[in-house]
């Protein structure tokens, strides 16, 4: 039994070892195979408690995989590290124990086809649920080799996560005929497909990636990165410092052709309405700056709230205020937008970071545990999320760009509706400092990627410490201010309006999966296999 331990410790250690930024991702499409044969070792065995054994081996390889690519959270908040890691590999393992309950009734071929829909639905659930966190869905691990995924305009990461299993698959069986029956050509023709299989999506998205041509408007932007400590400075200094700050470092990249002007995330993060943001000092020098550059818009991150009297009924995600009865406040993780002569513009940030800005299953764990939320990101309440996102329009030009605010830039589909929407570039506000010098920035850096590519839109990046960039429709980095460096950057990139198909149809693909997993677990269950 202690063999299979060690198939475990080999397949997290390959799923680690494949992840982006650092990783090498061609391990990927044999990581699942010393776990799968694990499971076949413990399923084949006389031990009476095979189902606490598989539990216990997959446990292992996906907290393997869990820690080392996502340890970095730990620089934020110890507790909420720990608890996302563990409760991660916990729901991982358990995609993989229904698999074990349906390969102990069904066939090879029947049992890994459930297992491939089953954790496809799992991922697209992951990204949907209150606990989600879909970091590790198995279509991110190559946001570093754009060049073998320029297909992802069809079928979005979750095409990614099929071919992965697949070619994992039919190594797995190639290896079981050879193990069982001692032939290798079966094995050999296995590896062969496996092999062509990989090479023919890298071949076919090369020939997209060198074809591609990019499409659209050409637009000038600025991106501004302050390189505020969020520990020590950024709830310490006034609306009025940060925003002399921002158009200081914006000033020398300013010309006639800047469209748009981004700061970061919650970058005014003393917490404040929005009408009362709008009579600070700080929001007349906007304007005054704008004057200057009345072509130039500025987009920038704010912590906001309202606050209702007592006498309106409290929503699900409102706070009581803790020394008085007579009102409550809704927070907000908002992006404002100020042209000139017209009133701003808000969005409030629609996905939230569980356990930061978002207590799951509050109704039922806040009786519990009280309000244990943690001070990251501006927040030490549960936010209010805006129920569908909205663009922000240039008001002299064809333009439309998507506030997508920090976390949100993993969600593939849900910035499909920015794009659905009219929206023709990415604008990527973050903060990205809470993490420190560690993998957790250059990840999600490395993910928006994905998103150029699966909706071919450009991104504009501005991250409060990095790493700031620009991003062409084809995944491509063009520009960036490296991490720890206060500046600003400026860019071209093209305005484009073709609808992907991705775009227009999402996850389809999980979709999919998701039918067929519910169909195979009801036959796995409940209709006999014939002898």
């Amino acid at each position: 039994m202690y063999k299979n331990y060690l198939w475990a410790v080999v397949s997290g250690l390959l799923l680690a070892l494949s992840w982006p930024t650092y990783g090498f991702s061609l391990l990927i499409f044999i990581a699942f195979v010393p776990l799968l044969l694990a499971e076949n070792q413990v399923r084949n065995s006389n031990s009476k408690r095979k189902g606490w054994y598989t539990f216990s081996i997959s446990y292992l390889t996906f907290l393997i995989w869990n820690v080392i690519t996502t340890w970095w959270i730990w620089n934020a908040t110890s507790f909420g590290s720990v608890f996302a890691i563990l409760v991660n590999s916990w729901l991982m393992s358990m995609v993989f124990q229904f698999y074990h309950w349906i390969a102990r009734r069904k066939s090879m071929r029947f049992s890994l086809i459930f297992l491939a829909a089953f954790w496809i639905a799992f991922e697209k659930f992951h990204h949907n649920w209150d606990f989600s966190w879909p970091w590790l869905t198995l279509g991110n691990v190559f946001s570093e080799q754009i060049q073998w995924i320029q297909w992802y305009e069809i079928t979005g990461i979750f095409g990614g996560s099929l071919w992965i299993l697949l070619v994992n698959m039919l190594i797995y069986t190639g290896w079981m005929h050879f193990s069982k029956h001692g032939s290798k050509k079966i094995l050999y023709q296995k590896a062969i497909l496996a092999t062509s299989i990989v090479v023919l999506g890298i071949f076919i998205s090369m020939y997209r990636y060198y074809t591609y041509t990019e499409n659209g408007m050409a637009m000038k932007a600025v991106v501004i990165q302050p390189n505020t400590d969020p520990y020590t400075e950024k709830y310490h200094r006034s609306h009025e410092e940060i925003a002399h700050e921002l158009l200081t470092l914006a000033e020398p990249q300013m010309d006639a052709e800047v469209s748009y002007v981004l700061a970061p995330e919650t970058v005014f993060s003393n917490r404040i309405t929005y009408e009362d943001f709008l009579k600070t000092n700080a929001f007349q020098k906007i304007l005054q700056f704008e004057m200057l550059h009345p072509n130039a818009t500025f987009l920038t991150g704010i912590d906001s709230y309202n606050i209702y009297p007592a006498s309106i009924p409290k929503t699900p995600t409102g706070n009581r205020f803790i020394d008085s009865d007579l009102a409550w406040y809704e927070s907000y993780n908002a992006a404002i937008y100020v042209t000139l002569n017209q009133n701003p513009d808000i969005y409030y940030k629609s996905k939230l970071v569980v356990g930061v800005e978002h207590f799951p299953f509050r109704s039922v764990l806040e009786p519990l545990l009280g309000n244990a939320m943690i001070d990251l990101g501006g927040s030490i309440s549960t936010l209010t999320p805006q129920k569908s996102p909205n663009n922000f329009k240039h008001p002299q030009m064809e333009l439309n760009a998507a506030p997508i605010i920090c976390y949100e830039s993993i969600y593939g589909e849900h910035v499909g509706k920015y794009v659905q929407k009219g929206a023709n570039f990415l604008a990527i506000i973050t903060n990205d400092s809470w993490w420190g010098k560690t993998q957790g920035h250059k990840q999600l850096l490395s993910y928006a990627k994905l998103r150029a590519i699966e909706h071919r839109r450009a991104i504009a990046r501005s991250a409060n410490s990095g790493i700031s960039a620009f991003i062409n429709q084809k995944g491509e980095i063009l520009q960036t201010l490296p991490y720890e460096t206060q500046g600003a950057l400026k860019g071209e990139i093209l305005a484009n309006d073709h609808i992907t198909f991705y775009t227009k149809y999402g996850d389809y693909i999980a979709r999919i999966a998701a039918l067929v997993a519910g169909l195979f677990f009801l036959v796995g269950f409940f209709v006999k296999e014939r002898k």
